[in-house]
Formats: structure tokens, C-alpha cells, sequence
């Protein structure tokens, strides 16, 4: 698109956009209303340390990564994290039972860990979110060939159906695969399989979701059972022709995650994106409004349900533009509030994480209400970053204040949802 061209879109946009401006009242939000689930989310091999022989744990010792040490400790901590998450005032903490550590050998199965950890989480008067397959399987399957072998399906649902028989009973929410396409970019990365492999492995966890739906249906009554996207302006109806529309009749929620933005405005950091520069990612909370009219367009009455959002920074540096994680997480709460006003089928939202913990081969981005200095501190200290407070309100109040005006205007244009959110801004 020519200068001219962007000239042109631009004053058209400008003419048309009722824009929201820092310092000037919004309009009347109304809070989210009863029956919304606030929670957070984790996953074991990012927070739980001691970690078992899996196809992380290997890369993690290869020397391509930082040192895994013990993450933040939750397999020993889990009751002090459980017992924050629950004076947050949220109602839904979200987990993943690793299938290296419940089962670390053909048929030799342990849960013991997540059996303390998940009765922990009800009797704080929580719901477990419990996530099947957060990107980390045992080292002996890595020895059979993970997902380049066709026998992974059936290994997978053993140890699927095992997890749902044992925890069905604790009325969790389900997420099978989380970010699936994310997760077949980062066995890539790690060496797990091969560029022609890619088709193979989405073509095997779509069917390895199908099967464990219809087992979770069989053994939880009313069960909501979803696989979370890893929301990317970037090609977004072919990635979602490869994965989610081949599930469609098998997802009771749409589970969404939302973190960086683009647009007109603020063009996104691509350069950032690649060298892992978190405090300069493009932050747009608003863009958060288009993902969620996008996807309730697409899936009409279908609730939506933001499994994961957040902010990170480089090892808790300021963001480039200064957005600070207070601001983001107001921001982003508002604009869940308007596209639940404006008719959405909004159910939840999730912030990530309750803790800093190991983003998949690094300590630097922190993403954590509780900062955990995992390099520097033995004693895994959880200071709580000043959105602890900023949230627990939140969950208090069933939102943010009615008359609440975020901090940044709209972005012109986001690249969220091209074209419409050009010619149909959110007002």
C-alpha cells in the first residue's frame, strides 16, 4: 500500500472514529454481571521445577536454553500460590497435569502431586481449569518419535483418558491442547519434528481432541471443553481452517488468548517479536474487542472465554511506551466489559500468569502478578507487583468502574481485524 493509500485510509478512519481519548470520560461500562469467571492461569513445566524427563527438560539441558533450575517451585509452593490466586477474589485457576510427571514410564502412572494440588484448588473455593497437553510429553515418547509417530495418538489418549477419569469428578473446565499451532511452531524450534512434519502433528491432535472430547461428555456431565487459540493477526483464517474449524463441533467454549497488538498507530515490532525484546512488543488492549467480535461472529452464541492475557516485560524493565501492568490489565478488563455489552458471549477471562515462571527457554520475560526473581533468589520470594491490588478489585467489583476511561486511545486501524476495524471501529 502506497503513501497515498495510507493518507487516504487514514482520513477516512479519522473522519469516521469516535476515538476515546486519555483523560475524557468514557461512556457507561456496565460490570460483567453475575455467573463471569475471573481466574488465572499457569502450566506445570513453566512453574512447577524438579522437572522430570520430558522433551522440554532435554532442550532445557541442551544448552540452545537458560537453565531450567527448579522454576518457581510450584510443586512445593502450589498451597501459597492457590492461596493467592484465591484472595485475588477469582474464581477459576487454571493448571496443566503434565504428562511426564503422572506417568515417567509406560503404564507406571503417579499422580499424587496433582491430586493434593487440584483438591487444594477446590477447597479454596475455586475450579480448576485443567489443561491436558501444555507442549510437554515424557522423554520415552520422545524416544518413540513424538508427534512424527503414529503411534503418539494412542499414547496421548491413554494418558488423557486416565486424567479425565481421575479429575472429572472435581468439575473442572478442560482445555485439550494449548495454543496448538504454538505448539507445533515450538516443536519445531526444539527439534521435535521437521518442516513436512508440521501437517502430520495438527492433523493428529485434531483428532486426539475429538476423541477426548466425546470421553470427557462420557465421564463429566455438562463438561466445557475447549483448545485455547493463540490468537495472531497474521493469518488468522488459515490458521484457523488448520485446527479450530476442524474442531468446531467439538468445542463448548471458545478459549482465547490475546496479548500483543498492531495497527495504523503503532505498526507492529517485529523486530522485537523475533529477538524476544518483551518491554518493546506493541501493547493495544483494545484489540482485545475485535479478537472477541471476530470470534463471536464466527461462532455465534458460542461462549467466549479468555484463557489467557497479560503483559510482559524484560525482567521487569518499563515497556517502551510506558504502559505499566496496572494500566494494561484496566485497559484490557474494560474492553472485555464493552464487548460484553455489546452482546458478546463473554464467560471468562484469565490472567497469565500468578507467577513469573520459565517462558519456554528463558526467565527474562515476566509476566507474573507475583515477580519471582528465579535467577537471583534462592528463596523464590513472591513479591506482588501492583496489580495484585488493581485485580483484586477488579474481581470485587465485577469489573472495572462504570465511567472508567482507559489509558490509551484506540488504535486506528488493529490489525485485530482488518478491514472491519477500520471501517467499523469499536466507539
Amino acid at each position: 500500500m502506497g503513501h497515498r493509500a495510507l493518507f487516504t485510509l487514514a482520513c477516512i478512519v479519522l473522519t469516521a472514529c469516535a476515538v476515546i481519548t486519555p483523560g475524557r470520560a468514557a461512556a457507561e461500562v456496565p460490570g460483567v454481571g453475575g455467573g463471569f469467571r475471573w481466574g488465572v492461569s499457569s502450566s506445570g513445566f513453566q512453574s512447577e521445577g524438579f522437572a522430570p524427563d520430558s522433551n522440554w527438560s532435554r532442550y532445557a539441558r541442551s544448552g540452545q536454553a537458560e537453565d531450567y533450575r527448579n522454576s518457581v517451585d510450584f510443586l512445593h509452593r502450589y498451597d501459597e500460590d492457590i492461596q493467592h490466586a484465591a484472595e485475588l477474589g477469582v474464581g477459576v485457576y487454571r493448571v496443566s497435569v503434565e504428562w511426564a510427571r503422572v506417568q515417567p514410564n509406560p503404564g507406571e502412572w503417579d499422580f499424587s502431586f496433582y491430586d493434593r494440588m487440584i483438591a487444594r484448588i477446590r477447597s479454596a473455593g475455586m475450579q480448576p481449569m485443567i489443561t491436558l497437553d501444555h507442549w510437554v510429553f515424557p522423554g520415552w515418547e520422545v524416544d518413540r518419535g513424538g508427534w512424527r509417530s503414529a503411534g503418539m495418538v494412542e499414547d496421548w489418549l491413554t494418558n488423557a483418558r486416565a486424567v479425565v477419569d481421575r479429575y472429572a469428578s472435581s468439575d473442572p473446565l478442560w482445555v485439550t491442547f494449548n495454543e496448538p499451532l504454538a505448539y507445533v511452531g515450538k516443536e519445531q524450534q526444539i527439534g521435535g519434528i521437521g518442516s513436512l512434519d508440521a501437517t502430520t502433528m495438527i492433523d493428529r491432535m485434531v483428532a486426539a481432541h475429538r476423541a477426548i472430547y466425546d470421553h470427557i461428555h462420557a465421564r463429566q456431565g455438562g463438561a466445557m471443553v475447549t483448545s485455547n487459540i493463540a490468537y495472531s493477526a497474521i493469518g488468522t483464517a488459515a490458521a484457523d481452517a488448520s485446527f479450530v474449524d476442524r474442531i468446531a463441533d467439538k468445542l463448548d467454549y471458545i478459549g482465547i488468548d490475546y496479548y500483543y497488538g498492531g495497527s495504523l498507530s503503532k505498526p507492529p515490532n517485529l523486530a522485537a517479536l523475533l529477538t524476544n525484546q518483551s518491554s518493546s512488543l506493541i501493547l493495544e488492549p483494545d484489540g482485545i474487542y475485535y479478537v472477541l467480535r471476530r470470534y463471536s461472529q464466527k461462532f455465534p452464541g458460542r461462549p467466549l472465554y479468555i484463557v489467557e492475557t497479560g503483559m510482559p516485560t524484560d525482567n521487569g524493565s518499563p515497556t517502551t511506551d510506558g504502559m505499566t501492568r496496572v494500566d494494561n490489565l484496566r485497559d484490557t478488563v474494560y474492553w472485555v466489559q464493552r464487548a460484553k455489552a455489546d452482546g458478546m458471549s463473554v464467560m471468562g477471562f484469565n490472567y497469565w500468569s500468578i507467577t513469573d515462571n520459565y517462558e519456554w527457554g528463558s526467565y527474562s520475560p515476566r509476566f507474573g502478578l507475583y515477580t519471582v526473581d528465579v535467577t537471583t533468589d534462592p528463596g523464590l520470594t513472591r513479591r506482588p507487583t501492583d496489580a495484585v491490588a488493581a485485580y483484586r478489585d477488579i474481581t470485587a467489583a465485577g469489573g472495572v468502574p462504570g465511567n472508567y476511561a482507559p489509558t490509551r486511545a484506540p488504535a486506528l486501524c488493529s490489525i485485530q481485524d482488518l478491514p472491519s476495524s477500520c471501517f467499523d471501529p469499536v466507539r
